[in-house]
């Protein structure tokens, strides 16, 4: 029998929604409620009338229970009710920190600047005046020749008219190694050995001599050129490569009797860049016919002239600026005249121009970084600086002044740091621009006043 006033539907709904505790109670029955019908009444209002209810009850003490206690912790007077009063005034000074809390922040603060600065970038103070100045009379002002070299055993050689003078960066000791006569001068190339004691020095009337730097004695002279000899490079140790104004290049073993091995003729004019890879495997040769090409050695031979594996005829001027690249073999910079200004970045194996970016200027000389990727520049016509670049973004970081004339040659240090130019002023300038050497090298240093690859800062000792 059912329940009155209650349906089945209604005692299930009940049944399910009680609690495992209180259906578990045994023996306990459920007793009955009635539940009222809802349906008539309006809950929103019935709230709004209660709250409203214990709101006009309460607030007058609320709010006059939170004025006391604002007012005593903020203004430090309870009887301070004026409408106008400022709340957080200052009217002394603020209470110390508690002991020890200004030392646990310093040292959470440099914990934190510590980690980062390890791995960010340090900026090298990069000098804007040569380390050193020396004069150099009779140097040519010609774009074409390549007059200064840098050895492995620390020794400046320059061509000044028909004499070869050595300076030795360690002691300033100035050398003449050798000089020409009228009729064979003047001295239109000079490149070193990389054994740093042996020279080749290309002459106007086309011959390549070579010299003992240590015994001031000539082992030989190489002919075969027809005209003057203006670039030359060395591909390891006893093959030497010559460029010519007859538009030729030779490669000569300079061990042999029959030194020439190689002959390669591409360029239409004189051939004034020459440089070999650091592999040994590809040679760069520059043109006055505004040519660059590249040689593979495994495509020359001694029987026929010889077959270039790449022809750029991008730039629009001479090409005499060659460098490769120390950090990525394949990579060749090559900069143009005053008609091109432009520095160019080959893939030499696939023979792609990677990047060609305009001076402003004549480019006259590169020289990479051995120990970051930046390339140096030397210029001509108008500013007559050098240019350090970041690469491959190409930002210019630095330009160094100094000389009145173009830059036409630039020579690196042994150690990386330190670049020589030669200007048109008849003036050679040292410049530290590829940074110094760590703290341990430079406690290896004898004076304080030597610089990083030994040059004496004492009097300059010109060259007369």
């Amino acid at each position: 029998m059912a329940t009155p006033g209650r349906s089945p539907c209604v005692r299930r709904a009940l049944r399910d929604r009680a609690s495992p505790e209180v259906s578990s109670r045994k023996g306990q029955q459920m007793g009955c409620r009635f539940i009222a019908n809802r349906t008539c009444m309006d809950f929103d209002v019935a709230n709004y009338m209660l709250a409203k209810e214990n709101l006009d009850n309460e607030q007058p003490v609320l709010n006059e229970e939170y004025r006391k206690q604002l007012a005593g912790n903020l203004l430090k007077d309870s009887n301070i009710m004026h409408k106008n009063s400022r709340i957080l005034a200052f009217k002394s000074k603020p209470p110390p920190p508690p002991e020890g809390f200004e030392k646990n922040v310093k040292l959470i603060f440099e914990t934190v600047q510590s980690g980062p600065a390890k791995r960010s970038k340090i900026f090298r103070h990069i000098p804007q005046s040569a380390e050193r100045t020396l004069d150099a009379p009779e140097l040519l002002d010609d774009y074409y020749l390549n007059l200064l070299d840098w050895s492995s055993r620390n020794v400046v050689a320059v061509a000044l008219g028909n004499t070869v003078y050595l300076w030795h960066a360690s002691s300033g000791c100035i050398e003449e190694l050798m000089q020409v006569g009228e009729d064979d001068g003047p001295v239109t190339g000079v490149s070193w050995g990389s054994d740093g004691k042996h020279i080749a020095v290309g002459l106007d009337n086309g011959d390549v001599q070579l010299w003992d730097s240590t015994a001031f004695s000539k082992v030989r002279t190489m002919k075969g050129h027809t005209a003057r000899v203006g670039s030359l490079a060395w591909n390891g140790g006893p093959i030497l490569s010559s460029g010519s104004r007859d538009n030729s290049i030779f490669s000569h073993d300079v061990r042999i009797r029959d030194h020439l091995t190689t002959k390669m003729c591409a360029h239409e004019q004189e051939v004034c860049g020459l440089k070999w890879s650091l592999s040994g495997q590809q040679l760069a040769s520059g043109g006055n016919d505004n040519l660059l090409h590249v040689w593979d050695v495994s495509m020359m031979s001694s029987g026929a002239p010889s077959t270039y594996l790449h022809r750029f005829d991008d730039h629009q001027a001479a090409v005499k600026a060659l460098a490769w690249c120390p950090f990525q073999s394949n990579l060749l910079a090559s900069g143009g005249g005053t008609a091109d200004r432009c520095i160019k970045f080959w893939n030499t194996q696939t023979g792609v121009c990677l990047n060609s970016v305009d001076t402003n200027s004549q480019v006259c000389a590169l020289q990479w970084s051995r120990h970051e990727k930046e390339l140096l520049s030397s210029h001509g016509f108008s500013q007559n600086q050098l240019c350090l670049w970041k690469y491959p973004s190409m930002v210019k970081m630095a330009e160094l002044r100094g000389h009145t004339s173009r830059v036409l040659h630039l020579a690196q240090s042994p150690d990386g740091y330190t670049v020589a130019s030669a200007a048109g002023d008849e003036t050679l300038r040292f410049w530290q621009v590829f940074g110094t050497p760590d703290n341990s090298k430079q406690l290896l240093r004898t004076k304080s006043t030597e610089s990083s690859t030994g040059i004496n800062t004492s009097s300059c000792t010109l060259i007369r």
